[in-house]
């Protein structure tokens, strides 16, 4: 499919530069707010698995400080996500800087949303599959319900978009992403969870 293989990636490169250009005011305000919230580096970044599973280095605005115990144990995410980190979830801004993973062309404006790599020995054969595509800031599995849904269920999510790419089905999903994240504010986190639990594969 041309759409799938040279214009997608066009119109992401278009999109990340746009969005660099026009908000690198929001850019500059967050890292310097950041470093006061965060106490250090307002940055997260971390190892996760692209296309085909080639790792990249995800960069996000952090969420979440570095408090310890006395033992130096990390605190709960509940307690380390603060109220500037809320905000920066509640409104997607900690998304931000992945557009500079989608110009670097790691990532894409729309596709499965990219995980932690220690999932991928835990991913049956079929949901595998979402590695077929670049991992994206949004995806169907956001637009149906994002941290609401069962791994099982938004991984079914995930294989169905790779299996169905096309330019309406981008647009579909980046026009419900905006109602969703900044109007709605639906989904962010899993009911009675600071983040979404971790995956321990699928049973049967």
């Amino acid at each position: 499919m041309i759409y799938k293989k040279y214009v997608k990636r066009f119109l992401d490169i278009m999109c990340a530069f746009a969005a660099i250009t026009v908000f690198s005011w929001i850019y500059v305000i967050l890292t310097i707010i950041g470093s006061v919230a965060m106490r250090g580096n307002p940055f997260f970044t971390q190892p996760r698995p692209g296309k085909d599973e080639k790792i990249f280095k995800l960069i996000k605005f952090r969420t979440m400080d570095n408090r310890r115990d006395g033992q130096g144990n990390l605190l709960a995410d509940s307690v380390r996500l603060n109220g500037y980190g809320r905000f920066l979830r509640k409104t997607s801004l900690d998304e931000l800087p992945e557009a500079f993973n989608i110009l670097k062309g790691d990532m894409s404006v729309v596709g499965p949303r990219p995980l932690l790599v220690k999932y991928l020995p835990l991913y049956s054969e079929e949901q595998r599959h979402r590695h077929d595509v670049r991992p994206g800031l949004s995806g169907l599995a956001q637009i149906s319900g994002r941290n609401g849904l069962s791994w099982e269920e938004k991984f079914k999510f995930d294989v169905e978009y790779t299996q169905k790419v096309s330019f309406w089905l981008d647009v579909k999903i980046v026009a419900l992403t905006v109602w969703k994240a900044f109007v709605k504010s639906e989904g962010i986190n899993q009911e009675g969870e600071a983040t979404m639990e971790e995956f321990v594969g699928t049973s049967g």
